[in-house]
């Protein structure tokens, strides 16, 4: 998993609430394998008319925004099914950051889990940061894990909080398994204990 500590980067204001994981990735795509052009499936039904061209009122499909590595969004992001194609279609889109003030349970552990940082802050603070992004198309916002900052366009700064086990999985990289890697010597060494002591269950 791809550690991270600090990112600035372009933001995108996402004005919609209760956002659930079926407009971040139809069901119907989550047969597809991930590969190359997976990105395009990212907010598809939203991004995308009927006919296959690009809804130009969505904010990604503006030449502001299409290199955004952080949204902002409204309340309740990433509510309903815990499908984890949500995260890896925004992943592959190049979001590394979602700022909202509150996340479907399952979807924020899918973000943390996948290396993405999900930052919870007061309603009125996003609201205020997606105003300011409308603002001025294509400004940035900075997010420093290790303080737990961020820094809004004008240079406001706003503490979030986060679970330390999280924060350290997410400084070093580490996802399940890399975690229980970290302790493979003290593994390998109970292992052979156990063994020399009953080795008949061997």
């Amino acid at each position: 998993m791809e550690a991270f500590s600090k990112l600035t980067g372009v933001a995108a204001p996402l004005e919609l609430a209760n956002c659930d994981t079926d407009k971040i990735i139809p069901g119907r795509f989550l047969r597809k394998l991930r590969g190359p052009g997976y990105d395009k499936l990212a907010f598809h039904d939203i991004r995308f008319n009927a006919d296959g061209s690009e809804n130009p009122d969505f904010v990604l499909n503006q030449a502001p925004y299409r290199n955004a590595r952080i949204l902002v969004a409204a309340a309740n992001f990433g509510c309903g099914s815990s499908r984890e194609a949500a995260v890896y279609v925004m992943w592959d889109f190049g979001i590394r950051c979602v700022i909202a003030p509150s996340f479907g349970d399952i979807h924020y552990g899918n973000e943390l889990q996948n290396g993405m940082l999900p930052v919870v802050l007061p309603d009125a603070v996003c609201a205020t940061l997606r105003a300011q992004l409308h603002a001025s198309p294509g400004a940035q916002i900075g997010i420093d894990l290790e303080t737990q900052t961020v820094s809004g366009p004008d240079g406001a700064t706003y503490s979030f909080e986060i679970d330390a086990s999280h924060k350290e999985r997410l400084l070093k990289g580490l996802d399940d398994i890399g975690l229980v890697m970290q302790h493979l010597k003290e593994i390998e060494a109970f292992e052979q204990r156990h063994q020399a002591a009953m080795p008949w269950l061997t």
